[in-house]
């Protein structure tokens, strides 16, 4: 259960758990059909790997941001 008091990057390391331990639970066997739902193509292992992709964008975007660059119009204080 996530609480109030968890910052968005806990939540969404337990979401990148959570998915990661479907992702285990659900794999494909030899037969190409998901072990547990025994149905090809696995919504639940789906619905994971968007969870997963989703995050790592989310993180790419993140740490992709420009510096800011002072404005020229701001007035500089001399110190």
């Amino acid at each position: 259960m996530t609480g109030p008091l968890l910052s968005l990057a806990q939540i969404r390391n337990r979401l990148i758990l959570t998915a990661r331990t479907i992702l285990r639970d659900h794999r494909t066997g030899p037969n190409g059909r998901c072990r547990i739902c025994r149905t090809p193509g696995c919504t639940v292992a789906t619905a994971a790997r968007n969870v997963l992709d989703a995050a790592e964008e989310v993180q790419q975007r993140s740490t992709a941001t420009q510096p800011t660059t002072p404005d020229r119009d701001d007035p500089q204080q001399s110190g």
